[in-house]
């Protein structure tokens, strides 16, 4: 009982409990509910003033941004105001401070493009414009002005000066070089030359002072950002194109038709081409080298500009140049012309790497193609005028004769041809690769020289047969044969032509020499034989010799003797006006001669030299002793007149 009584007590407790909890959570949710009631009606209260608070902030933000953009517009008009009066100053003064004033109406101008809704902005873009409009005329006219006045000619003196020493002039003409060596038409030998230049520096001249450039970049970069370009380009050609025609005229550089060229006199010719191969290397490596240097600097940036400008100052000096050379390839060809045209081919040829690169960019494209034109013409011509040289030695027609068979002009002009020709190997080998790439220069050359001296020696056959007198042919022969091997063997052609040329030339040199002694000497050595001394009804002896002339007929011996007298004596005036220039080969002779000579004639002396002693006026038959005769040998191949002969 006592267990049940306090669970229903418990349970009592519980519901009395719970009621107060609900009765609590009532009151509270009433409570709750009267705030929220409260709540709303306080937002709906303050609702108006949080409005009125937003459009405040926001009108103050408004008027914040209105101020800036205000105070920008302001500061753009400002802007306006200072760049105008530097403007109006114009740029004579202060030409960084008006740059930079141009500067600032682009900037200006940018702003107003962007914000049109501006009500003024129409009246201040007319302003800028019309404002730059006048300032990037005065910017032409100090562009302009600024490079007449620091573009002057270059005086002569000044681009020998940036030559090296060995290019400088002696006596102050271009054409007159230090070098002394001449080639078969007169002119300097040039090898010699580009062989001291391989290494030498060249310096070319400052056209413009290196402080003008900067600004004159500066002026470029506004004139070309206004769209005036080629008002840019315009002034800056003409200006520049005349420095440098006068510059080249001052040089000595003349405008010559190719009529005109045909018409001077060889001479003349001559010389204006040897002014003109050093006029190509100053113009090219100074005066076209200093163009392109402070036209990079002048339009950095402007590429398409750079090129054309370059191009349009260089075309008319470079025409003017190339002409005369095209002139020349096309001009009559002639021997004397080979050395002056490899001349002008050699310094294209070296000039043709730097042509290319002072002449890069499609602007110049003409350009280098008609300088690259021109030293194939060159190359073509000098081709054609070595086959026409050969083909004229061997049928030169002259009939002059040496009367006293030595060397004749046309050998010394051909050797002395080829000498040259050996002191322009390099040029010569990069001629043939021209034509015939791959092939091996040296034999090309010695092809070409062995054709010229086989022309030369067909040439000498036929000139030998205009003797009468067979001894004198094989004479004149002997002589020049001897010339052509003795001139190769003491020059560079002797390695290119090899010792079995020399060799072969020089059999044929002796050859001569024995046939002129058989045809010269054979009947003076029959007389001194005993063939045909028989008794013919005149007195006779024996020989004191034991028999050696026994049954010889004295008027026999006094005939040999008058015979042999007569024929040496003719002999000796004839050969002694003969004429074998080198002294080694005229002793050789002469040597050749006494060895057969003198020993028969010691020995007919011997044999029948009594037979007329002991007759009648013995000296009038023995007239020489073999000393007077080896004497008188001594005399030959002299080149005596006549006179000197019958002393």
């Amino acid at each position: 009982m006592g267990a049940i009584e306090t669970l229903t007590e418990r349970a009592v407790f519980l519901r009395e409990s719970l009621q107060k909890s609900q009765t609590i959570t009532d009151g509270m949710v009433s409570i709750l509910g009267s705030f929220d009631h409260r709540l709303s009606a306080l937002e709906a209260a303050m609702r108006p003033t949080q409005v009125r608070t937003h459009a405040v902030r926001v009108a103050h933000e408004n008027i914040d941004k209105t101020l800036k953009s205000a105070e920008v517009i302001l500061g753009q008009f400002d802007r306006t105001r200072e760049a105008e009066i530097k403007v109006l100053k114009g740029p004579h003064e202060d030409l960084e401070s008006y740059l930079e004033a141009v500067d600032q109406l682009r900037s200006v101008l940018r702003f107003f493009n962007s914000n049109k809704s501006f009500k003024s902005s129409d009246g201040v873009l007319s302003n800028v414009n019309n404002l730059l409009g006048k300032s990037i005329v005065k910017l032409e006219d100090e562009f302009r002005g600024l490079l007449a006045k620091h573009s002057k000619p270059v005086e002569p003196d000044r681009l020998f000066d940036c030559l090296p020493d060995s290019l400088r002039p002696s006596s102050g003409s271009p054409g007159k070089q230090g070098d002394s060596g001449k080639n078969p038409s007169g002119t300097s030998n040039s090898e010699h030359q580009a062989k001291n230049s391989e290494a030498a520096v060249y310096t070319p001249p400052t056209l413009i002072a290196p402080r003008i450039l900067p600004l004159l970049h500066k002026l470029a970069q506004q004139l070309v950002q206004a769209g005036h370009q080629q008002q840019c380009l315009k002034n800056y050609r003409e200006i520049r194109a005349l420095a440098l025609e006068k510059s080249l005229s001052s040089l000595g550089v003349e405008k010559l038709s190719k009529d005109e060229v045909q018409k001077l006199q060889w001479e003349s010719l001559e010389a204006k081409i040897g002014n003109w191969i050093h006029f190509m290397r100053i113009a090219v490596k100074l005066l076209f080298a200093g163009e392109r240097q402070i036209c990079d600097q002048i339009f950095e940036g402007m590429a398409s500009l750079k090129d054309q400008c370059f191009a349009e100052v260089t075309a008319n000096s470079v025409a003017v140049l190339l002409s005369f050379g095209e002139a020349i390839a096309k001009s009559k060809r002639s021997p004397e012309k080979l050395f002056v045209l490899l001349d002008m081919y050699e310094i294209l040829h070296e000039l043709q790497s730097e042509f290319e690169t002072i002449f890069e960019g499609k602007a110049c494209s003409e350009m280098r193609e008609s300088a690259l034109g021109l030293t194939r013409r060159l190359a073509q011509t000098a081709k054609e005028t070595f086959g026409d040289f050969e083909e004229a030695v061997e049928k030169d027609a002259t009939k002059t004769t040496v009367a006293d068979g030595t060397v004749h002009p046309l050998t010394s002009y051909v050797i002395n041809y080829v000498k040259f020709l050996f002191d322009y190997q390099t040029t010569l080998k990069q001629l043939f690769q021209e034509f015939e790439p791959g092939d091996d220069r040296n034999s090309q050359l010695a092809s070409v020289t062995m054709r010229i001296m086989q022309a030369l020696q067909t040439n000498l056959d036929g000139k030998s047969k205009q003797y009468k007198d067979p001894a004198l042919l094989y004479l004149f022969l002997m002589n020049n044969i001897h010339y052509m091997v003795r001139s190769v063997r003491r020059s560079e052609a002797k390695d290119l032509l090899g010792d079995d040329w020399i060799q072969r030339h020089r059999r044929i040199v002796q050859q001569n020499a024995n046939q002129y002694r058989r045809v010269s000497w054979a009947k003076v050595l029959q007389s001194l034989s005993g063939q045909g001394l028989t008794s013919s009804g005149g007195s006779s002896v024996a020989g004191s010799d034991g028999g050696g002339s026994s049954g010889v007929s004295r008027a026999a011996v006094k005939e040999r003797f008058k015979s042999f007298n007569t024929q040496f004596e003719e002999l000796h005036q004839r050969q002694c006006q003969w004429t074998v220039p080198d002294q080694e080969l005229r002793e050789s002779l002469r040597l050749a001669v006494a060895e057969v000579l003198l020993p028969a004639y010691r020995s007919f002396i011997k044999r029948f030299g009594p037979l007329v002693e002991n007759g009648k006026n013995p000296q009038k038959y023995i007239r020489y002793t073999p000393e007077d005769l080896e004497r008188m040998l001594g005399e030959f191949f002299e080149g005596k007149t006549l006179s000197e002969t019958r002393r």
